[in-house]
């Protein structure tokens, strides 16, 4: 994306300039053709001199001192800095006047509102970075920016001395050229420097950027005086008094007598249009301005406000030679709004028109004291930024009140279960039973035959009589809640006890082998046993009987004739028994067929 803006102004006839504004780096990169050094870039930046050849060569009528300081302005009216834009008529040589654009803004209270930057912010000079004015002005919201020290082409080497906001960026090593610095107190310092001078510590510069040329000092053109003090040859203009007299785009910085520091910048190109020096600092004495040195100027020569570029800078673009562009630069003059100190506040409040206004629980002028201290929330609370934090059972914006009975915990918003008089621990809620109960909650009464607290102590009274819960006194008279309870329970216990009782009677018992029913099976059968045998004698009997009756032929034979008595040596000798034996009964038998 870009865009153009075609501005022309009537200055004997036409003249038009083409400015590209885009965020294309590609597009937005310059020829850097309209350099404007006061050096080549063979040699060093600045004089080989010291600073006591500057000191030594200046007036008798300035000392020894070698620079001039001023009160800066601590006006904190709104707004804080005010931008004019003029176009100007510049007597020339040749009759005809010569008119010129530019910007000059007035800070007021330069040591909140007005800051040195390093190209693309902190650690660009370290880096050797260069960034348009626009690319290092808007992270830091300034209001209005300009370029500021000058920088080596080649190397993006940031030149002199660079302090920017209290920080040491760049250390010149005494290199003699002019400065514009403001210390810790506000006071505005412009001229020449030691290194002692760069590296005071008891007053210590919190912005300063180096120079070429003391345009004007107490008031009064200081050129030539700058010119003995910084001359060197230089390669792109010639000599210094050429860099000097060169018709260009300029940039300058200086202060007014009410403490304001002043920026100026006019638009132009080498030799076609624009100022030299001295009608700088002609134009500047006419404006009020006591002491300013020149800046980086030519198509470094660049001016912004609000971020977006306001200038007509010379480079063309390396992309399309019809437009021009702003050139990528070094150190950066900013004017922004009051800054806090530290900026963000302590991370504990917003910073509004130089001042913090701390958030809630938090303040002092860099909002980094806690609106309670450790001694004001006592021994129950701790100090944080919403106040004092109260420990668990404990209330009030001191934390010096217990929560009320029945509450407990963080806050004292928990409500507490404690039943029949029991006290709740107003950090863990915990209920401490009276005398008779015990639980939880202390929902339950002390078991028949205890009483105290926790129930602990055992009823003494006559016959194991319970007593009362509370008090453990025997004389008492039970509500039928506890009377039914211990009829309850005497009958359920005496149950328990008969059935106890035959349990260990049957346990004495002594066990038979077989349970009843076997034995009554056995019983059974032996007895059907018994009948059929008698059954069978009483038949046998019968049969016997009757054969006798019908057969009298049988003689009657006495049973010991027919098996005679044993003697012992029958019963000594069973085989000689058993042969005598068959022996006579074969006898028997022939006696009973002869007999027959």
């Amino acid at each position: 994306m870009a865009a153009s803006r075609v501005n022309c102004l009537s200055v004997s006839g036409i003249l038009c300039v083409m400015i590209l504004l885009s965020r294309g780096d590609n597009v937005r990169n310059s020829l850097k053709e309209d350099l404007l050094q006061p050096y080549p870039q063979s040699q060093r930046h600045g004089p080989s001199h010291s600073h006591r050849f500057v000191r030594d060569c200046q007036y008798v009528r300035f000392g020894n001192v070698t620079h001039e300081t001023w009160r800066g302005s601590h006006d904190t009216g709104l707004p804080v800095a005010e931008s004019k834009i003029f176009i100007s008529a510049i007597s020339s040589d040749f009759g005809k006047p010569r008119w010129v654009t530019g910007h000059m803004t007035f800070v007021k209270n330069p040591l909140r509102t007005f800051s040195v930057l390093e190209p693309g912010g902190p650690g660009g000079c370290e880096s050797r970075r260069r960034e348009t004015v626009e690319q290092t002005s808007r992270p830091k919201k300034c209001l209005f920016a300009q370029n500021g020290g000058y920088f080596n082409t080649k190397t993006g080497e940031c030149l002199g001395n660079v302090v920017s906001d209290g920080t040491l960026v760049k250390d010149s090593k005494g290199v003699q050229n002019a400065q514009f610095g403001i210390r810790k107190d506000g006071t505005l310092v412009f001229g020449y420097l030691s290194e002692e001078d760069v590296l005071d510590k008891v007053n210590p510069f919190v912005q300063l950027v180096s120079g070429v040329v003391w345009l004007l000092r107490n008031g009064e053109p200081y050129i030539n005086e700058s010119m003995a003090a910084e001359c060197e040859e230089t390669q792109e203009t010639g000599h210094f008094h050429r860099f000097v007299n060169a018709m260009s785009a300029r940039t300058a910085v200086g202060h007014d007598a009410g403490g304001r520091v002043i920026l100026f910048h006019i638009d132009g190109q080498t030799e076609i249009r624009g100022m030299n020096l001295w009608e700088v600092a002609d134009f500047l004495k006419k404006q009020g301005v006591i002491n300013a040195i020149n800046l980086d100027g030519g198509g470094s020569s660049t001016y912004v406000v609000n971020g977006s570029l306001a200038s007509y800078p010379s480079d063309h673009s390396a992309r399309d030679n019809m437009w021009r562009v702003a050139r990528n630069v070094s150190t950066v003059l900013c004017v922004h709004e009051p800054w806090c100190e530290p900026e963000d506040c302590s991370g504990h409040g917003e910073c509004v028109e130089g001042e913090c206004v701390c958030h809630a629980g938090w303040r002092g002028p860099t909002c980094s004291n806690l609106t309670c201290q450790a001694p004001s929330c006592g021994d129950h609370g701790l100090c944080s930024q919403y106040g004092c934090i109260c420990d668990a059972g404990w209330k009030g914006s001191n934390c010096s009140e217990e929560c009320e009975p029945g509450f407990y915990g963080d806050g004292c918003n928990q409500t507490c279960a404690c039943l029949n008089g029991g006290v709740c621990d107003s950090v863990h809620g915990g209920c401490t039973c009276p005398a008779g109960f015990h639980g939880v909650s202390c929902e339950q009464a002390c078991p028949v035959g205890f009483y105290g607290l926790s129930c602990e102590q055992e009823c003494r009274c006559q016959d194991m009589c319970p007593c009362d819960p509370v008090t453990g006194a025997c004389n008492i008279t039970y509500t039928w809640k506890v009377n039914s309870s211990m009829h309850r329970a005497g009958h359920c216990l005496a149950t328990r006890m008969f059935k106890s009782w035959k349990e260990e009677e049957t346990a004495h018992k002594p066990r038979s082998y077989f349970a009843e029913s076997t034995w009554m099976v056995i019983t059974s059968v032996l007895s059907t046993l018994l009948l059929a045998s008698t059954v069978c004698n009483l038949i046998q009997r019968s049969r016997s009987s009757g054969a006798l009756l019908h057969k009298n032929d049988y003689s009657y034979v006495p049973l010991t004739e027919v098996n005679r008595r044993l003697s012992l040596e029958d019963l000594t000798e069973p085989a000689s028994l058993m042969n005598n034996g068959k022996g006579r009964l074969q006898q028997n038998d022939s006696d009973s067929q002869d007999s027959s």
